[in-house]
């Protein structure tokens, strides 16, 4: 597999993620809802000042160390795939660790520039790009767009369910995004195919050998 497969992939998932946040953004008010398939499958607009899923992490400095995170842990991701193509190991890995990583800098985008790009979202007005008053935060500090919803079930516990039981339940209650959707398929996959993905293939040594030189005599020069 080539390095440009990995960048193929980065850019693809890039694209679909950020297109479908832009037009969250424009043309959706904060929790704005739209019913996709059934009442299984909606678009349900609320943004995010943490990690993946909605969940938060330590307020302001948090938010800005999550960031820089994400940003270190980006370049290190280029580097290290790189150096598992070099070292030959198996395709599906490189897949994986490509989607681990676009899904790494789709949320990275929103947070190192959301901010400053756009005006803020909320439940009676859609956000505006590039307002002329600057955007709802600065630098490091933009909230991650999350739309997916997928509440596959909706209703009641039974009773004999310890803790929960006879409560209303809905699963799956998280709303994400594509770069979400990327990370987690590729972090599940490699620990699905952990023992054929994490083995290193080591290329076939094709030395040459002089016609004059000594060879064992259990071997012969070809």
């Amino acid at each position: 597999m080539k390095y440009r497969h990995v960048v193929i992939i980065v850019f693809l998932v890039l694209l679909v993620d950020q297109v479908l946040k832009f037009w969250i953004k424009t043309n959706m008010t904060l929790t704005q809802e739209y019913t996709i398939f059934a009442d299984w499958f909606h678009i349900h607009f609320i943004e995010n000042e943490g990690m993946a899923y909605g969940l938060q992490f330590g307020g302001g400095f948090g938010k800005m160390f999550l960031t820089l995170f994400r940003l270190v842990a980006v370049i290190v991701g280029f580097i290290y795939i790189k150096r598992l193509i070099r070292d030959g190991y198996h395709k599906g890995l490189i897949i994986c660790g490509s989607l681990i990583l676009a899904g790494a800098a789709g949320n990275l985008i929103d947070s190192l520039f959301y901010g400053m790009i756009f005006s803020e979202s909320t439940a009676a007005s859609v956000a505006q790009f590039m307002p002329e008053g600057g955007g709802y935060a600065g630098f490091l500090h933009g909230n991650v767009v999350d739309m997916l919803y997928f509440p596959l079930y909706k209703g009641f516990l039974p009773t004999w369910v310890p803790i929960w039981g006879g409560e209303y339940f809905i699963f799956f209650r998280p709303v994400f995004n594509i770069a979400d959707a990327a990370i987690s398929i590729g972090v599940i996959t490699i620990l699905l195919f952990q023992k054929r993905f994490l083995i290193r293939r080591i290329p076939a040594n094709h030395n040459t050998v002089e016609t004059n030189s000594v060879v064992d005599d259990q071997h012969q020069v070809m």
